[in-house]
């Protein structure tokens, strides 16, 4: 029996899901009686279903973010009671596409990374926005060997790609001059076009350890701050109640 035209024009034009559909889509057109549209208007919602699906998968593959920290793991009674309240809107999604920061401060094992990279995982599950997730000091090694190789330019184009870049912990960076430069090139690079998140263990008051110089850091913060919803995660340490816990058990 030679294979139907139909569907092999559909793989030809790049529509598996609708190609693997076919021969059920068209059995049930015929004993239920589908008009053309019904039919069509079957496959298409298949193939679109399936292609959404996929770009979840391949964006959460690209993103980087740490496996674990999902909305299913997270606590939420556990966090504090302002940024309970400020969790709904984020996960709205709404300030990427305002070009928002979300900036999340608190001593360690406070759960902001935890946070970040849940609300991460939640605007490419949600809203299929291309997020990557990174330590700080990684990023600024990247930057520096890019910077070196004369090849800065193009690696802050492909770092654009993505709606949201999660710098994770930035207090434990300690910079040089040129580490300071190269970092504070990609956070003005993003400024009011993208979305940056950053987990710190120091105030804004403190980030001259990262800066270095007072007028350098007071440009950064500036422009972080200009549009940026803030978590202070002001609760006890969630690591040491985790500890207590299973050394009860």
């Amino acid at each position: 029996m030679s294979a139907d035209p139909l569907g092999l024009l559909l793989r030809s034009f790049k529509l598996p899901t609708m190609a693997k559909r076919y021969p059920e889509t068209l059995a049930n057109a015929q004993a239920h009686g589908w008009d053309c549209r019904r039919f069509l208007l079957d496959l298409c919602e298949a193939e679109a279903a399936d292609r959404k699906e996929r770009r979840r998968e391949r964006l959460l593959k690209e993103s980087g973010l740490p496996a674990g920290k999902t909305l299913g793991s997270l606590d939420e009674e556990q966090l504090p009671a302002k940024v309970r309240r400020q969790w709904p809107a984020l996960l709205e999604g709404g300030f990427v596409e305002r070009a928002e920061n979300v900036l999340a401060f608190g001593l360690p094992g406070r759960g902001k990374t935890h946070c970040l990279a849940v609300l991460g995982r939640e605007l490419v599950l949600r809203h299929e926005h291309s997020v990557w997730f990174t330590p700080t000091f990684k990023l600024v090694q990247q930057l520096l060997a890019a910077k070196a190789a004369f090849k800065l330019a193009p690696l802050l184009q492909r770092l654009d790609r993505y709606r949201v870049v999660i710098l994770d912990d930035i207090g434990y960076v300690q910079q040089s001059r040129e580490e300071m430069e190269v970092l504070f090139t990609f956070l003005a690079e993003r400024y009011e076009r993208r979305s940056v998140m950053i987990s710190s263990n120091l105030v804004f008051s403190q980030w001259d350890q990262i800066f270095k110089d007072p007028l350098t850091t007071m440009a950064a913060v500036d422009r972080l701050v200009h549009h940026a919803h803030i978590l202070e995660f002001d609760n006890p340490s969630l690591r040491a109640s985790e500890a207590r816990k299973r050394s009860a058990d």
